[in-house]
């Protein structure tokens, strides 16, 4: 097991930390966690001539036949800057699951235009009871039918293409322009895009079926785990530059004729930093390359989204604390990697959720 990236894994990551830091600095940044949109277009163009949303597209197909693992590294990338945007919903989410469920002519249709950048999708998963676990669904719908009903915490769909609808015994892949649809945006303090939609006796076709039935359960468990994988890694991302602003700031502010970083409490509370971020990575990349080497890795994926989650909240909360004031003032970066955080911490389920499936693992559940 060799955690070491390859030569073209560190291409990668040395790519988007320069083009990040040159694309999205702290004024864009804030500038697109006030916008409506969220999103930059003009932006999201120059990831796609990176090949970026094709990452985890079969080259047939246009994309760059990549792992799961590239991607868990471009997007901590992405976490450490910030990056707001589709990247995570479409190019990960949607885009796994359309590979691994899609029919040949889904495929031929739908993946060229999401490797190219040129399409967006987004899934429909949270009902009612607000979990992520996929074994809670109940939406059902007769195909070829009528869909009625609502899904929530549906990520980015103001912006979607297509929408997939996962329901309890099948994968629905919608226009979202599709009558009957409705989207309606839910408030936030992350900045995220989150929304309500709602069918209305929204015609379903045959072939608005996502592949087959019999295999709609396991691909879709195959997106989630990739889903609260590449959170995980826009928490640690996110922590690691909230480490970083923290030593910096402890070595640069000086308090009693003296930088803060010489006092015993801000040297122990920074090495608390390295601890979490550091331990939250090694369970990311474990998960990340044993779902790469096609091996079961639901319990590695829990472990390892149910302590990022905490240790990366831990992190930015302690960093309040070394900043002071400052770190709660707009124009500081602080806050917004901190909602950021809080936010993924709950994507695709919270710690709660996923601690029960490594107690399942262990044999107590």
């Amino acid at each position: 097991m060799d955690f070491r990236p390859s030569s073209s894994q560190q291409l990668l990551t040395a790519t988007a930390r320069e083009f990040l830091r040159k694309e999205c600095p702290p004024e864009v940044r804030q500038r697109l966690a006030l916008d409506p949109r969220g999103f930059d277009d003009a932006l999201w163009r120059r990831m796609a001539e990176l090949g970026w949303p094709g990452l985890l597209v079969p080259s047939d197909f246009g994309g760059s036949d990549g792992s799961l693992l590239d991607v868990i590294l471009l997007v901590e990338e992405m976490g450490r800057a910030g990056l707001p945007g589709p990247f995570v919903t479409s190019a990960v989410v949607a885009t796994s699951l359309i590979v691994a469920a899609g029919t040949a002519e889904q495929h031929k249709r739908l993946l060229p235009a999401l490797a190219a950048g040129e399409r967006l999708a987004t899934l429909a998963l949270v009902e009612d009871r607000g979990s992520f676990d996929p074994g809670t669904l109940t939406l059902r719908c007769q195909v070829p039918g009528r869909l009625t009903g609502r899904k929530l915490f549906v990520k980015d769909a103001h912006v979607a293409d297509d929408v997939i609808v996962a329901g309890r015994d099948d994968l629905l892949l919608l226009p979202a322009d599709r009558a009957g649809l409705a989207r309606r945006p839910m408030e936030t303090l992350s900045g995220e895009k989150l929304f309500e939609l709602t069918f209305d006796a929204v015609e379903v076709h045959a072939g608005d079926r996502l592949g087959v039935p019999e295999g709609a359960a396991g691909a879709l468990a195959h997106a989630v785990t990739a889903g609260a994988l590449a959170r995980a890694a826009e928490m640690v991302g996110a922590a690691q530059r909230v480490f970083e602003l923290a030593v910096e700031h402890a070595k640069t502010r000086v308090q009693g004729g003296r930088p803060i970083g010489g006092f015993q409490a801000i040297q122990h509370a920074c090495a608390d930093l390295v601890r979490d971020v550091d331990t939250a990575r090694g369970l990311l990349y474990v998960a990340a390359w044993t779902a790469s080497e096609g091996e079961p890795a639901g319990a590695a994926a829990a472990t390892a989204k149910a302590y990022a989650g905490q240790a990366c909240l831990a992190v930015a909360r302690r960093a309040h604390q070394i900043f002071g004031a400052i770190g709660y003032c707009e124009e500081h970066p602080l806050h917004l990697h901190h909602k950021r955080i809080q936010a993924a911490s709950l994507d695709f389920g919270d710690a709660g959720l996923h601690l029960e499936t490594v107690a399942r693992a262990i044999g107590l559940a």
